[in-house]
């Protein structure tokens, strides 16, 4: 692993020997925003009166969409539970690398970030009295989701390197994990990942994406 800088001055992390990247390269800040925090959380948090939401993530990978959620919540009157399921969590000394410290967004939070990745792993962490973080270690085709989500944002790495995460059975997994008219939202819209999610249920919606790429998809659990 190694930390790159996006074009939007934000960092991620490539795998070195593949090149794939946890972030779009042109910019990993816009990115997350846009797909997850706008088109999953924000867009959730407008259609529903919950005053609490459960959040699943499949990829927690640099922290970077739970901060932009722990952020986006804050002065909002509503409780986050937020779990992550990542296989190969980043060693600290690459956490460490990222720029996010120095943009001035992200600045007030550096604690949050540091404790987000400290935090013992299948435990859950109290990072706020409203917010709630359980990572969990494991591969997601085979573990058991036994609670129920609002918004699941689904980061894996690119269905073309890692079709497993991609497949119907998979989403169909996402959807049993999903209350009703519930959301996933995530960066790609290739046409099998679509075709997937709809042989397992969800209604697939394309939706604009950010600087560099077209569209990207929010399904909703009907």
């Amino acid at each position: 692993m190694i930390v790159i800088n996006t074009n939007d001055g934000s960092s991620t992390v490539q795998l070195e020997d593949s090149g794939l990247t946890y972030h779009s390269k042109h910019g990993a800040l816009q990115e997350s925003q846009h797909v997850f925090i706008e088109s999953g959380l924000l867009y959730t948090l407008q259609h529903t009166a919950k005053s609490e939401l459960h959040i699943f993530e499949m990829g927690f990978g640099t922290g970077l969409n739970c901060l932009l959620s722990f952020i986006a919540v804050n002065q909002l009157p509503v409780k986050i539970y937020y779990t992550a399921a990542e296989l190969h969590p980043i060693p600290a000394e690459i956490y460490h690398s990222l720029n996010y410290g120095s943009i001035d967004s992200l600045r007030p939070h550096v604690d949050i970030f540091e404790t987000m990745h400290s935090a013992d792993w299948n435990q859950p962490v109290q990072l706020s009295p409203s917010f709630q973080l359980l990572k969990i270690q494991a591969d997601i085709t085979s573990m058991n989701l036994a609670q129920k989500f609002d918004i699941i944002y689904y980061d894996a790495f690119a269905p073309a390197t890692y079709p497993d995460q991609w497949t119907e059975v998979v989403f169909k997994k996402m959807a049993e994990a999903l209350n009703q008219q519930s959301v996933l939202v995530t960066y790609s819209s290739r046409v099998s990942v679509r075709r997937a999610m709809e042989a397992a249920g969800f209604l697939v919606q394309k939706i604009p994406g950010p600087f560099g790429k077209r569209e990207i998809v929010r399904a909703i659990k009907q």
